[in-house]
C-alpha cells in the first residue's frame, strides 16, 4: 500500500496535479484494495489508471499519454486497468467535455483571456447544431481555439496547436473548416 501510494504522489508531482486528485486517486486505489482487484496487475498499472479516473472524475483534462509519460506503463496498459476499475468499482464516468480542454490549451500557448472567451462561445454554438457529437473533445478544441484566435487576430499556428492537443494539423484544419462554414454567422465577439 505505502509503494502504491509513493508511486501515486510521483505521479501526481511530475503532472502537477491539484492535491484533490491525489486524495482522489488514493481513494480509489484503496477501494481496488478492498475489492481484491490489484491481484494479477502490476501496482504501476493500477495507480495510473487510477491517477487518470481520479482526473477524469474531477473534470480535469488529462491524456492517457501524459499519465504514460510520467509513469513507468504503457498507454495500453493504463487504459485497460481504467477499463477494468471502471468496470469493477461500478464508476459512471461521463466522457471528456471540449470546453475542458480550452483552459489547458490557452495556459500551454498563454493566448490572451479574449481568445479562451471567444473559442468557449465557440464550443456552445457547436454543441448547439451537434457539431461535437461523435468527435474527439481535444480536436474540437483545438479547431475552436484556432478560430478563436483568428477572430482576435492573436494568430496560433495549427502546428502549435497540434502538438499540445496531440492531435494531427489535418484534424485541426478539418474541424476549422466545419467549425466556420456551420456557425460563422453564429459567432458575436
Amino acid at each position: 500500500m505505502s509503494f502504491a501510494l509513493s508511486e501515486i504522489a510521483k505521479i501526481s508531482n511530475h503532472l502537477n496535479l491539484p492535491k484533490n486528485i491525489l486524495e482522489t486517486a488514493s481513494v480509489i486505489y484503496r477501494k481496488a484494495l478492498k475489492a481484491r482487484l490489484i491481484l494479477g496487475r502490476s501496482i504501476q498499472s493500477v495507480t495510473a489508471a487510477a491517477i487518470y479516473l481520479a482526473c477524469r472524475q474531477c473534470s480535469l483534462p488529462r491524456t492517457l499519454d501524459e499519465i504514460s509519460q510520467a509513469s513507468t506503463v504503457n498507454k495500453k496498459e493504463i487504459g485497460r486497468s481504467y477499463r477494468f476499475l471502471i468496470k469493477e468499482l461500478d464508476y459512471a464516468i461521463p466522457p471528456p467535455r471540449p470546453s475542458q480542454y480550452i483552459t489547458k490549451f490557452s495556459n500551454q500557448l498563454t493566448m490572451h483571456g479574449k481568445v479562451e472567451e471567444i473559442a468557449h462561445k465557440i464550443i456552445a454554438a457547436a454543441k448547439e447544431v451537434k457539431l461535437t457529437s461523435g468527435r474527439g473533445p481535444t480536436g474540437v478544441a483545438a479547431a475552436a481555439s484556432y478560430v478563436a484566435s483568428v477572430l482576435t487576430g492573436e494568430r496560433i499556428t495549427q502546428r502549435e496547436l497540434a502538438e499540445i492537443a496531440q492531435v494531427t494539423e489535418v484534424t485541426i484544419r478539418n474541424s476549422y473548416k466545419e467549425l466556420v462554414e456551420r456557425l460563422m454567422f453564429q459567432i458575436s465577439i
